[in-house]
């Protein structure tokens, strides 16, 4: 142990933090697997709807996909809040990019062609706490809303 801290306090060796995921990444997926679960029913459809957002989003290999939704579902199993989640965006993304934040999470909303009461609830929440203002939550919904008629089973 003493090595790694000379190795880290020298420069010779970075940290290892490999298996610990990027705080923004677990802090987006969280937030996508808690509007999937909103309305108590997390389907296979909501489940490929988040995997294909994080590998786009943040341009990951489906093996990190993977390890970043399992990590993700036990930090939303553990979280008792929001304000973790929503800090680290907040601290992290542009607030135009916020926006975006919250279209994904309305695509997963929308993903099993329903949209609960209470995930709409959760999505207009969500806005209010990583500061994405109404017009702008609202522009978000039309643009995922649009996306998914396209490829979903709203669109038939």
């Amino acid at each position: 142990m003493i090595d790694r801290m000379l190795d880290f306090l020298t420069g010779r060796q970075a940290p290892a933090l490999a298996d610990k995921p990027d705080e923004l990444e677990l802090a987006v997926a969280a937030l996508l697997i808690e509007a999937g679960r909103m309305d108590d029913q997390f389907d296979a459809a909501e489940r490929a709807t988040i995997e294909r957002l994080l590998q786009n989003r943040f341009d990951l290999s489906h093996d990190a996909v993977q390890s970043l939704m399992d990590s993700a579902e036990r930090a939303v199993r553990s979280a008792t809040q929001f304000f973790p989640f929503t800090r680290e965006i907040v601290q992290r993304i542009s607030p135009e990019d916020r926006a975006h934040i919250l279209e994904m999470m309305w695509e997963v909303a929308y993903a099993d062609g329903v949209l609960d009461p209470h995930e709409d609830a959760l999505l207009r929440r969500i806005a209010g706490l990583i500061h994405v203002p109404d017009q702008e939550r609202g522009l978000a919904r039309q643009r995922a809303l649009e996306k998914v008629k396209s490829k979903g089973p709203w669109g038939q």
